[in-house]
């Protein structure tokens, strides 16, 4: 994955802020990925909504080929999982009563509460990824 500080055809997108003193990334713009057309944008942008997904969609050449295929089945991934999750913590305590001590069925909670949290962050960032995939591009922010 990428870090938040990540040098994209040979600048920083922290440089490219500080020497333009314009901010060219849409809001909710997933952290270390260069804003939208920078150089190399869209190739990072596959990687990150790939290593978002799960790992067979690697596997498919549409996914590989497409981003705006690629983000699209990433969104209705992590909007399922959003879904699932919900469901998730309505039966965890019922569900493992039986197959493990509360201390694992109070852990299971907490666990299936913060990836929750992890998905529910996640999804306007893909939403910001395919907007721009799209074409859209927001006014830049000062």
């Amino acid at each position: 994955m990428l870090g938040a500080r990540s040098v994209l055809g040979g600048r920083s997108v922290e440089r490219d802020r500080a020497v333009s003193g314009v901010d060219r990334t849409p809001p909710s713009w997933p952290d270390g990925l260069p804003p939208p057309d920078a150089d190399g944008w869209q190739q990072a942008v596959r990687s990150w909504l790939l290593d978002q997904c799960p790992p067979e969609y690697r596997r498919h050449e549409v996914l590989r080929r497409h981003p705006v295929v690629l983000v699209r089945f990433t969104r209705w991934h992590v909007a399922a999982s959003i879904d699932g999750h919900h469901r998730a913590l309505g039966l965890v305590r019922q569900d493992l009563a039986d197959l493990v001590e509360p201390e694992a069925v109070e852990a299971s909670v907490v666990t299936l509460e913060r990836e929750l949290h992890r998905l529910r962050a996640l999804l306007p960032q893909v939403r910001a990824v395919e907007n721009a995939l799209q074409g859209h591009r927001p006014g830049p922010r000062l």
